[in-house]
């Protein structure tokens, strides 16, 4: 991730860590969330990794329903609150998930792969596959619904943010370059900016075969 934009976002994030520690759950993020629980319990998959785990509310949420938890956040300042709750947590860049490969039954990315520039997302998602072990599955929720790729006018935090957004179709056709997407759902938001939630499970296709030499 450019090195400006991953410095605006960890400094962003210490500055509201204490907020967002202290912010009760949307009810559409909660129902999701539960969602993704009920597939994992279904498969009876227990090893769950979150990227950006901010303050480790759902990393919490997942554990006492029976989860082992690793959390990985870019901000210090949200991996020491996740650290203080009890859970796993290291400070990591989404370029640099520093786990062995198939280490992971389930992968949760609520709203942090958003801030990955458009030309590095394969990369990420690519990484994310080569942690998850065969048919494993993976929950990314976004924000989305139109083309963006920049700093967000809208944004209430400092420095404002950079993101990334994808039409529901772009979106899509991104992740299935990856995985096979068997849950996508629309969430309309209220407030500026005209977008919407995009939620996902996503299962791990295994690794890519790259044709033989001979």
């Amino acid at each position: 991730m450019c090195e400006q934009i991953r410095d605006d976002l960890r400094v962003a994030y210490d500055a509201n860590a204490a907020a967002r520690d202290g912010a009760a759950i949307s009810d559409w993020k909660a129902e999701e969330r539960g969602r993704f629980l009920a597939q994992l319990k279904k498969e009876k998959k227990t090893r769950l990794l979150e990227i950006g785990a901010g303050p480790g509310r759902d990393g919490v949420f997942f554990r006492e329903n029976g989860l082992s938890v690793v959390c990985t956040d870019l901000s210090p300042a949200m991996v020491d609150l996740c650290r203080n709750k009890g859970l796993e947590a290291h400070v990591m860049d989404l370029l640099d998930l520093d786990f062995p490969a198939q280490s992971f039954e389930g992968v949760f990315a609520l709203n942090c792969l958003l801030h990955v520039p458009k030309s590095e997302i394969r990369a990420v998602l690519a990484a994310i596959r080569d942690l998850l072990e065969p048919s494993g599955i993976f929950y990314m929720g976004v924000y989305g619904g139109k083309d963006f790729e920049g700093i967000w006018q809208y944004d209430h935090h400092e420095p404002k943010r950079f993101f990334a957004l994808y039409t529901d179709r772009g979106m899509r056709a991104l992740v299935s370059e990856f995985f096979e997407l068997f849950y996508f759902r629309r969430i309309g938001l209220e407030g500026p900016g005209t977008v919407h939630f995009q939620s996902m499970m996503l299962r791990n296709r295994g690794p890519v075969e790259r044709p033989s030499d001979h």
